[in-house]
């Protein structure tokens, strides 16, 4: 989209003109040797400047044109001095907006064209090599400033276009992040869902109030993920959470919905940690039980977190698949492939959710393990964090081991 011109870019012109007309007669009286401007001398003078005002748009013609006109002036034995005005500005601006070749040889043919007038063809002829290092070195002086002036303008164009591109990269990510949180929430709380509705169908007939409490776990399920996704949805609509975001201040609350029986054991220097690794260490967890949830049902989980000076530690141990209500083929309600004799290995085998939380980890500098451990699964983040102030409102340092309150087991 172009711009309006600014008044001074209007302006120029007109000054340089007014300039050059006005300035040329005190030149001629110091020349007394060179011709008074006559008509055509003074078109001449107002010629250069007019081409100014086609600088940006075609800087190469307005470069022909103030030359010309200069050599011309000069030529019919004119006043030197306010003539080179327009050409110093027309040869700046080529240079600034890329043109160098031009730039370069159009200072080329100047030189050249002064240093043969002025040894030859002048009323009273220059000599000497002072002469023609001064005119070499007001060249010099001008192109120096040019380029100098090109090269300023194509490094902030460089970093307008670096910003341009990291923001398209920031954007990028965020929406891949928001991909990740919303795979996440779904995954876990339908896996949830699907778990507890089975065990509701079952339960529903010979023990109702237990079936009541599946069902109630459901409620809440369905309640969370919907807040969740409002907040992961609302960063779209309007760059900011309407809600808090996950983060391990909120796992207790992911550990009592879980539907297993789970050990929250805390150690070390708890403080509060930056949102990204907040948030990855509780989708960590959350994927977590949910494996252990879906593979070994019934099986008790401990949950580790230990602050470290430069690392978060998270440590997820499953005990195996427990005992659950049964099924017709003798494997935990409405969860195909558990029971007692479930392989662990099995959860490498496929799916998101371990390469997922790899991603999460990698992302941050961190590193995820997963696998076997004695009969049941261990995932194992390492997450680096910065080295801050111990957290006040944490109220301790020493290792916490608290056994989180699960939902009431089915028989």
């Amino acid at each position: 989209m172009r711009t309006r011109p600014r008044w001074t870019d209007r302006m120029l012109p007109l000054i340089v003109g007014a300039a050059q007309v006005a300035t040329n007669h005190a030149a001629q009286g110091n020349q007394p040797e060179r011709l008074p401007a006559d008509p055509l001398g003074v078109v001449l003078l107002l010629a250069g400047p007019l081409a100014l005002f086609w600088r940006r748009r075609n800087p190469v013609l307005t470069l022909t044109v103030t030359v010309a006109t200069m050599i011309v002036f000069v030529a019919r034995g004119h006043a030197y001095g306010p003539i080179f005005f327009s050409p110093a500005i027309a040869l700046h601006q080529a240079l600034v907006l890329g043109h160098r070749r031009t730039a370069w040889t159009a200072a080329a043919a100047a030189y050249a064209f002064f240093l043969v007038h002025t040894t030859w063809l002048a009323p009273v002829p220059s000599t000497g090599l002072w002469h023609s290092l001064a005119m070499a070195a007001v060249m010099g002086v001008l192109l120096a400033t040019g380029e100098f002036a090109r090269a300023r303008r194509e490094r902030k164009a460089e970093r307008e276009r670096t910003a341009r591109e990291e923001t398209r990269r920031q954007v990028s990510e965020e929406r891949l992040t928001m991909a990740q949180e919303l795979h996440d929430v779904l995954a876990h709380n339908i896996s949830l869902i699907h778990v507890q509705a089975s065990t509701a169908l079952h339960l529903i007939d010979d023990h109702p109030e237990q079936a009541r409490t599946a069902l109630t776990t459901i409620k809440q399920a369905s309640k969370d993920v919907l807040t969740e996704m409002r907040s992961v949805i609302g960063v779209l609509r309007d760059d900011a959470p309407r809600s808090p975001t996950a983060g391990l201040d909120r796992l207790d609350e992911l550990v009592e919905r879980s539907g297993l029986d789970v050990t929250a054991e805390t150690s070390g220097s708890v403080r509060p940690l930056p949102p990204g690794v907040e948030r990855a260490g509780y989708r960590i967890v959350q994927e977590s039980l949910t494996n252990a949830r879906r593979h070994a049902p019934g099986s008790s989980v401990t949950v580790l977190l230990e602050y470290g000076a430069r690392e978060l530690l998270i440590r997820v141990t499953d005990s195996g698949a427990g005992v659950t209500a049964a099924g017709p083929d003798g494997r935990p309600a409405g969860v195909p492939g558990g029971g007692p004799d479930a392989d662990p290995g099995e959860r490498l085998g496929g799916g998101n959710g371990i390469p997922g939380m790899r991603e999460r980890a990698a992302a941050l500098g961190g590193t995820l393990t997963a696998g076997p451990f004695e009969r049941g699964f261990r995932v194992e983040a390492r997450l680096p964090v910065p080295e801050g102030p111990r957290d006040p409102r944490a109220g301790r340092d020493a290792t916490a081991s608290v056994p989180a309150r699960a939902p009431e087991r089915t028989p």
